[in-house]
């Protein structure tokens, strides 16, 4: 058998790493700073690798210590799993469930009451994230994304959605005579680094009209989530993902302004490292997550011009 370095090294060396200072370990690990550098030096005798560059009062991780530190985060949150469910007492399984903003602000947020009332209480952590995302490093679960991102890791295409031009009704009825024309629009623009996102141009082509200079007037918003809202609050039109809207048109609180719509270029994806797949907790969530994705999509309220 291969004989192991000190676990109680091991873990002030990942509490240092993770938290980046020897003060901060040793207050997570109720020990002196001198004692996590002592643990520290032991385990790197242990092994025959230096795993701290120690320069000037600070320690900078080595190579061997970043390849190490995700590896032993994933395994002491394991070993801490066990040791609560076989301790006893009310055993919550723990999630990370990493999304894109816009997601996180309002369609997810308000949706996980119905995960946990089918599912049962778990303790769970919804993180509103641009890509790419550190799976390993901030222990990500499961991700979903606009698009296959993350081909390093297990990535299925579960649903692939299209913008609709939807408005307030009061909007809707004020204009209904000319349809789009003279319209303020509302605009969606991901940023640089961002996806792109249909623009209004793009829709007026599809629907075989010739834009004009309104395509590039009208208020912006960085994120769907906002340009939605200000759809809702009667400011204009906005191109939303049937995703986003559904649920506010079948509530009345938006229309479809406008029969075309325009599909988006890349598929909604979940990703799941291999190292959390087995868990029943992650399979729960990702097969009600993708029942909750095709629902939004397939809505039939998306089909369905206001009267």
């Amino acid at each position: 058998m291969v004989a192991l370095p000190s676990l109680r090294g091991l873990q002030a060396f990942e509490a240092a790493a993770r938290t980046g200072s020897f003060a901060a370990a040793a207050e997570e690990l109720s020990i002196s700073a001198a004692a996590v550098s002592q643990l520290i030096r032991t385990v790197e005798e242990q092994m025959g690798r230096q795993l701290f560059h120690r320069i000037n009062r600070r320690a900078v991780l080595t190579e061997a210590g970043v390849e190490m530190l995700p590896r032993l985060t994933v395994a002491f949150r394991e070993i801490g799993s066990v040791a609560r469910d076989v301790g006893g007492g009310a055993f919550r399984p723990r999630l990370v469930v990493s999304v894109p903003p816009s997601m996180a602000m309002g369609w997810l947020s308000e949706r996980l009451a119905g995960f946990v009332a089918s599912h049962g209480v778990a303790d769970i952590s919804l993180r509103g994230d641009d890509d790419p995302v550190p799976f390993d490093h901030e222990l990500i679960d499961i991700r979903l994304s606009y698009g296959p991102h993350y081909r390093e890791h297990p990535t299925e295409e579960i649903v692939r959605d299209a913008v609709y031009p939807v408005c307030a009704p009061t909007l809707a009825r004020a204009t209904r005579s000319d349809g789009l024309a003279g319209l303020p629009l509302i605009h969606t623009d991901w940023g640089p680094t961002g996806a792109s996102f249909p623009t209004w141009r793009n829709w007026f082509e599809g629907a075989g009209s010739e834009p004009d200079c309104a395509t590039q007037r009208g208020l912006s918003a960085n994120s769907s989530r906002a340009a939605l809202d200000l759809a809702t609050s009667g400011l204009g039109v906005a191109l939303a993902q049937g995703i986003y809207c559904a649920q506010a048109l079948e509530d009345g609180k938006l229309v479809r302004a406008a029969a075309h719509s325009l599909q988006l270029r890349q598929p909604y994806c979940l990703t799941i490292p291999e190292r959390c797949a087995r868990r029943d907790i992650v399979g729960a969530f990702r097969e009600w997550l993708v029942e909750e994705c095709v629902r939004a999509v397939r809505s039939p309220t998306l089909g369905a011009l206001s009267t």
